[in-house]
């Protein structure tokens, strides 16, 4: 798609791998930490191998609906299918391991703050639109420690809303969380070339991508898509916003 005349008036960001750097991560490990630490705090007794694969084996399949159809997903559903409660016992101290588990691959980019300071100082807003099966909580946690919280207009997290990317409703959602009703005033920035430039495109935004992710060939969906931009680097999106808005 063309990237048009129409003024730029909020740039909306993926999250993981795009304003966090891409790491190749053991899937299969982060439930085996919270199977342990289930089972040892379990009343009874628990196949911790047996059951991290049981929930593996759940995300996986909500993953691949998320992509198909655009549906979405929370944690607290992945592990109720897996056959785990919220009130298990055990819940609490094994969430605390998965998080612990993953906190090490949250860490905002560097580029990030000047990246958003840049945006606000050219008077466009910013916002996020992440499929997760995090809650809202989380992500704003992992924000504020990062000490850019501040900078964000708006945020949705598909955990909780009805529809994620590539689905047009997840983009309107965002759009609206950031106070924009034109999407062709509205760019995206993400690093997948289905669910973020084609699944933007599509809903009427433009889209830049990022492309420094080495995503898994599973988790690939082979598109036709160009790009409205292309950021090698996440300041990168200064310059072509830049020409966008003919400074």
């Amino acid at each position: 798609m063309s990237s048009g005349s129409t003024p730029v008036e909020a740039v909306i960001f993926d999250w993981g791998g795009t304003l966090t750097p891409w790491h190749t991560i053991d899937l299969a490990e982060q439930w085996r930490v919270y199977a342990r630490e289930l089972a040892a705090r379990a009343d009874d007794f628990v196949d911790a191998e047996a059951l991290a694969a049981r929930i593996l084996a759940v995300e996986d399949r909500a993953w691949k609906r998320l992509r198909v159809d655009g549906g979405s997903a929370h944690i607290e559903q992945v592990l109720r299918e897996a056959g785990v409660e919220s009130d298990h016992p055990g819940h609490p101290a094994a969430l605390t391991a998965y998080q612990e588990f993953w906190e090490p691959h949250t860490f905002t980019d560097p580029q990030v703050e000047p990246l958003w300071r840049g945006l606000r100082e050219r008077g466009v807003k910013v916002g996020v639109l992440s499929n997760t099966i995090w809650p809202a909580g989380y992500h704003d946690g992992v924000f504020a420690r990062d000490g850019v919280l501040d900078l964000l207009d708006g945020a949705v997290y598909t955990s909780e809303i009805d529809h994620a990317k590539p689905h047009r409703e997840a983009f309107r959602a965002a759009m609206a969380a950031v106070g924009v009703d034109d999407p062709a005033g509205a760019v995206y920035v993400g690093d997948r070339p289905y669910e973020d430039v084609h699944g933007a495109q599509r809903a009427g935004l433009r889209a830049i991508w990022v492309p420094h992710s080495d995503i898994p060939m599973d988790q690939q969906v082979h598109v036709d898509v160009t790009p409205d931009g292309v950021a090698h680097e996440l300041l990168d999106i200064l310059q072509i916003v830049d020409s966008w808005l003919g400074a």
